[in-house]
């Protein structure tokens, strides 16, 4: 997993509370069995209509928001089913963070095991930066992970809170099986010691 340290991206909205993870990526995508290639179905429904015309209105299908790392949304994003598919289709989308008031527990704990940084604002924070996203054509964001702050270059600057065994992980780029092989030589120094238990 990379590491993640400070990213500058341009922002793309999605100005909807409640995004479940089936609006993220429908249920119909699920039977892949790669990690990969869940970009193209991110938000089907909404970049799509039934007859498969692009919907115009969706800010992700828009020109001014194409190549956007940074995702911008409401309270309680990435509620609904625990799938894992969620986030790897918003990182396979080439969105780096997500910034918004809140989040459903499961989806936030598996943002980081994806190496995706999701980031808490108050709503009040989010509000404006929606209103800079619309009016700042081109809008970025720079997010600096070691001091955990949050910039733009129209003078805004925010502080951001994270647990810190959280944000070690994505600063080093680890995921869970990463931090295991951390320990790899006192592992083996065990199973060493203990032949019993080894299952090789």
């Amino acid at each position: 997993m990379e590491s993640f340290k400070q990213h500058t991206g341009l922002v793309g909205p999605v100005d909807r509370v409640n995004v479940d993870t089936d609006a993220i990526i429908p249920k119909q995508f699920l039977k892949r069995i790669e990690r990969t290639g869940f970009g193209q179905f991110l938000f089907f429904e909404w970049r799509w209509d039934e007859k498969g015309n692009v919907i115009d209105s969706f800010p992700l299908n828009q020109p001014r928001y194409q190549g956007a790392s940074v995702l911008l949304s409401r309270a309680n994003f990435g509620c609904g089913s625990s799938r894992e598919h969620a986030p790897w289709a918003i990182q396979d989308f080439g969105f780096k963070a997500i910034i918004a008031p809140s989040y459903a527990d499961i989806f936030y704990n598996n943002c980081f095991k994806n190496g995706i940084l999701p980031i808490k604002l108050s709503e009040e924070q989010v509000e404006e930066l929606f209103q800079r996203t619309a009016k700042h054509e081109g809008y970025k964001l720079h997010i600096d992970l070691e001091h955990k702050t949050i910039s733009d270059d129209y003078g805004l600057s925010y502080g951001f809170d994270l647990d810190e065994h959280r944000r070690q992980f994505l600063l080093l780029g680890l995921d869970d099986i990463g931090l295991t092989l951390q320990h790899e030589d006192a592992i083996a120094a065990y199973e060493a010691k203990h032949p019993e238990l080894s299952y090789k």
